[in-house]
């Protein structure tokens, strides 16, 4: 008689029902504990503080987080921790603000009071100009920070004038540290019907965010069903963000071998109603950022822009620099909130130095999208396994990293490649065999490479922008198109028209063969630069 396989462990469950309440430079922080440990007991629980990214281990419900500034607003998020790792993290808590209980501190620290609003503030339809804003600044923790918000009568006319598409700029042009443009949720839907563009300008950044991703009917339901759009503020934020959070950059750059070359900035979309706060934070389509290149600096030595992450982890996500009026911006697309930076990050493997893939190759590492096998050497023409092809469209992607247990079979917790393949599958870029396997370490074929490449290009648009043609024409120059499966030939056409990929010859696309490093460089450049994000 066999014994029952047990169940390989996995991250606990994430907790729930996180509440805070405020005290004297601390909060009290209560959650429901996770039903599901994972199959490996929980050790502790984390509670992290924003802003300020506080994180406090705890044994159980409640923890107190101590070291808060009074007058500051904070919310707190919950992880779980077992054997095998961390859960992803809670909802966000309510917002509280500590205050100073000490009869000798009567007055705790308060927001300085609003300047007197600017009546008549200018928003842009179209590019034309129309009062339609009210400008207030205010001091907070220490920051200038100025809202903007729009009139929803004015901007109502304004969109039933122009008609689908419209781009809404709120262009402000104070020096302030934080910058945000406030809408109520009934005017973020009739610009979602609209198909219309919202977004937020200053002198160092631009922030375009389609009113579609911001998916406000959802974010109505988490605030409740009852809740009224109007009542819902949705605020777009530009900021400098806080000394702990540029530490955390500072010392990423140190350890990631790379140098900023612009100041970091936070990006964020929070919806309020009340005192729930929810954030939005990924979205289903790129979103674009424009963002200042100072005076003086070279832009011969900028390579990329990067995510950094709370905890300090870097990603690539796609990047450009542009000239618009004379003045340089880097232009950063991803499908995320967070910190962004502009980075240098040379690389130049030695062996390439002759390669035919020698400018992808090199563009590619720089980039932080394919790394090498040490010593400077990349080993161009070795053949690539499917864990490493996932691992570097996800990079090439600039998509966050997913934790958690795998939906394939023979991907573990454990294995180095999980969190891309858990991505990858996330984000419908990889399917996996029908026995329910991925088989990480077979070597991936060139059919199996066109077909994630063009699912890519689904994400990044690219797909879209294609004339329909049919699939036979396109692969009638190539003596052996019989040879690929029946699944790949449509993926292998729309590769070949959007020239991501060509033939090993004019007449052979050899779609059984096996594809190098080399060639994943290059297509992954070219698919990057043929959407038109780096």
């Amino acid at each position: 008689m066999s014994a029952t396989p047990t169940a390989p462990a996995t991250v606990p469950g994430v907790p729930t029902g996180v509440t805070a309440a405020a005290g004297d430079g601390k909060a009290t922080i209560s959650f429901t504990l996770p039903m599901d440990n994972g199959g490996s007991a929980i050790t502790r629980y984390e509670v992290t503080a924003s802003p300020g990214n506080i994180t406090v281990p705890g044994a159980a419900s409640p923890i107190t987080v101590t070291g808060l500034s009074n007058g500051t607003a904070y919310t707190f998020t919950m992880k779980a921790v077992n054997s095998v790792g961390k859960s992803a993290a809670s909802t966000v808590s309510n917002i509280v603000t500590p205050r100073s209980s000490s009869s000798e501190d009567p007055t705790p620290t308060q927001p300085a009071p609003p300047s007197t609003p600017n009546a008549g503030v200018e928003v842009l339809v179209n590019g034309r100009a129309e009062s339609a804003g009210t400008a207030t600044t205010t001091t907070l923790n220490g920051q200038t920070v100025t809202t903007v918000a729009v009139d929803s009568k004015k901007l109502e006319d304004k969109l039933a004038a122009e008609g689908n598409h419209a781009l809404i700029t709120i262009p402000v042009n104070t020096k302030s540290d934080v910058v945000i443009g406030e809408l109520d949720g009934q005017m973020v839907k009739n610009m979602e019907q609209k198909q219309a563009v919202i977004q937020i300008q200053t002198g160092n950044a631009a922030y375009a965010l389609p009113a579609q991703q911001i998916n406000i009917s959802a974010l109505s339901d988490q605030l409740g069903k009852s809740v009224q759009l109007h009542d819902i503020k949705l605020r777009i934020e530009i900021s400098k963000p806080n000394t702990d959070t540029v530490k955390v950059v500072e010392n990423s750059a140190v350890e990631g071998e790379f140098t900023l070359v612009v100041p970091p900035l936070n990006f964020t979309v929070k919806a309020n109603y009340g005192d729930t706060t929810i954030e939005v934070s990924k979205f289903n389509a790129y979103v674009e950022r424009t963002i200042a290149i100072p005076d003086g600096v070279d832009t011969s030595k900028i390579t990329t822009g990067v995510v950094v992450e709370p905890d300090g982890t870097v990603r690539h996500v796609p990047t450009k620099i542009v000239v618009i009026n004379g003045k340089y911006y880097a232009k950063v697309n991803s499908l995320t909130n967070s910190t962004y930076s502009i980075v240098w990050h040379p690389l130049a493997f030695t062996d390439v130095a002759q390669h035919w893939a020698k400018d992808a190759v090199n563009d590619m590492g720089s980039r932080m999208v394919i790394s090498g096998i040490g010593n400077d050497m990349f080993n161009p023409d070795q053949d690539i396994t499917r864990a490493e092809f996932a691992a570097i469209m996800v990079r090439g992607l600039g998509l966050k990293l997913e934790n958690g247990s795998s939906s394939f079979a023979d991907v573990k917790t454990t294995d180095w490649f999980n969190s891309a393949i858990k991505t990858a599958y996330g984000y419908q870029l990889i399917s996996g065999f029908e026995d329910g396997s991925f088989r990480p370490m077979d070597k991936i074929t060139r059919e199996q490479a066109m077909t994630i490449i063009a699912k890519a290009m689904k994400i990044t648009a690219l797909k879209t922008s294609l004339p329909a043609k049919a699939a036979d024409e396109l692969l009638k120059p190539f003596t052996d198109a019989s040879h690929a499966s029946g699944w790949a030939k449509n993926s292998l056409a729309d590769c070949l028209q959007a020239g991501i990929v060509t033939g090993r010859n004019s007449t052979q696309l050899a779609p059984k063969a096996y594809i190098s490093r080399a060639e994943v460089a290059a297509i992954v450049q070219r698919l990057l630069q043929k959407s038109k994000l780096i």
